[in-house]
């Protein structure tokens, strides 16, 4: 498609304190356009940010205890430079139950 989200690199370390086992993940999702210049990819990107703004996904394994957003990058890339992007980075905290 023109326009899509895609879940990206994952890095997780272990967290765990005295209240129990946990682990700080850091993950990227990405908007990639190729719509002409960046007012898409940012429209998308802020819906992405609200998504999950305040979100308390369920999981498999232990509980969400935060989730926040840490930064995002635009650049142009593909031939050409035709393709827009945003790279949105958060840390999640999961602690496990």
């Amino acid at each position: 498609p023109p326009t899509y989200v895609a879940i990206g690199p994952e890095e997780v370390r272990d967290r765990s304190d005295g209240t129990g086992p946990g682990a700080v993940h850091r993950f990227t999702v990405s908007v990639i356009s190729e719509a002409e210049g960046f007012a898409t990819v940012k429209t998308v990107a802020a819906a992405v940010g609200d998504a999950l703004n305040g979100a308390s996904p369920a999981l498999d394994r232990g509980r969400l205890v935060g989730l926040w957003f840490e930064r995002a990058s635009a650049r142009r890339a593909g031939q050409a430079e035709r393709i827009r992007r945003i790279d949105l980075r958060f840390r999640a905290r999961v602690q496990d139950d």
